[in-house]
């Protein structure tokens, strides 16, 4: 389980960008570059693989995965439908709210 007092540590896209070009142009190991920037391996590893993916250079194991601009349309996407979803669900309860208004009470057909 994960330390719930422990704080995440955030990095910004420079950051990234820097420690990814040091994999990438200078042909360093994700463990290299880790240790020497002082950041998680496996966070180093993944923007890594990111990368590759965005510029097209994705391994066997890679291909089919999103790249960035495909997840964030993903994500879009996503909210958008979650909030038709919930104006299509407003105006479904709306519309039998009206409809039993509208109905002659029982008993006097």
């Amino acid at each position: 389980m994960t330390n719930p007092t422990k704080t995440r540590r955030r990095f910004t896209a420079q950051q990234k960008v820097e420690a990814v070009e040091l994999c990438l142009q200078e042909g360093l190991s994700c463990n290299v570059v880790a240790q020497r920037l002082g950041l998680p391996s496996s966070s180093l590893a993944r923007w890594v693989r990111q990368a590759r993916i965005d510029r097209g250079q994705a391994g066997p194991r890679d291909q089919g995965l999103l790249s960035s601009e495909e997840r964030a349309e993903l994500s879009r996407l996503r909210k958008e439908n979650r909030e038709l979803r919930r104006e299509k669900d407003f105006f479904r309860l709306a519309a039998a709210h009206f409809a039993k208004k509208q109905l002659p009470p029982r008993g006097f057909a």
